[in-house]
Formats: structure tokens, sequence, C-alpha cells
């Protein structure tokens, strides 16, 4: 998950789709997106995980993929955060940037406390949506 992440590992988002894809029911919806990179994070990263994740299940799950969200300002890193530092770290860090379908499906790399998923699907909430579908590659245990 860290070379993916953190070093640019592009050839793990195909296998990680199929994983998903075959995991995972297919999600009643009319869009699916993806929680943006934070700008300064992404300058020493190539492409954004849960971006390429997004890209690849689209076809697989026959659903359009549009850029609905944007970072409104950069946040802390979120491993080293206990549970409430990272709902506000979070807090406000997302924007839509076009109105959202009723049904979305937001796609991140890693959910963890669920924190930045929450802060982007208020976003898409507040954009139209009614129901937001989070769905991730890989799930943090502690």
């Amino acid at each position: 998950m860290r070379a993916w992440k953190e070093h640019g590992l592009r050839r793990l988002a195909p296998l990680a789709a199929e994983l998903v894809a075959t995991h995972v029911a297919v999600p009643a919806a009319d869009v699916i997106t993806y929680i943006p990179p934070d700008p300064a994070r992404q300058l020493t990263r190539s492409r954004h995980p849960a971006e390429a994740l997004a890209a690849e299940l689209a076809p697989r799950w026959q659903l359009p993929s549009a850029e609905l969200l944007a970072r409104t300002r950069s946040a802390h890193r979120q491993a080293s955060l206990p549970r409430a530092g990272r709902r506000a770290n979070v807090a406000g860090s997302f924007a839509a940037i076009a109105a959202a379908p009723r049904r979305v499906v937001l796609v991140d790399d890693v959910y963890t406390t669920g924190s930045t998923a929450s802060a982007a699907a208020t976003a898409l909430r507040a954009a139209g949506a009614r129901r937001v579908e989070v769905v991730t590659f890989a799930r943090a245990v502690r």
C-alpha cells in the first residue's frame, strides 16, 4: 500500500480495482468520484491512488466518472493523529466544484477512521447528493 500511495507504483491500480470489483457489489449510483489529493503532498507523488482506483473502477462498474471535489485547504498528515484530531484536521477541507448527482460513489485508497470520507461526503451532500457510498481499497485495523 505504501509503495502505491507514496512511491507511485502505478501498476497496482488495475489489480486493486480488480480486487475491489470482485468483492464489492456494484453500487447503485449515478457517478463515481474520488477524494482529491492534498496539493502539497501531490507534488511528491505521481498519480493519486484514489483517482487511479476510481478511474479503474468506473469502466468495470459501467459508471461515469467525474471530478466533483476540490481541497479547500491543506491538512496535516492524518497518520499520527488520534480520531478526534483527524476529524478536526479535515473538517471543511473539501468543496464541491460541480453539482453532485443524487447517488455518488466516493473512492479513497484507505479507510482508517472515516474522517476524510465523512468530510468529503458532507461537501457532496451540500452540492446535491442524497446518497454517498464510500469505497476503498483497504481498511486500516487498529
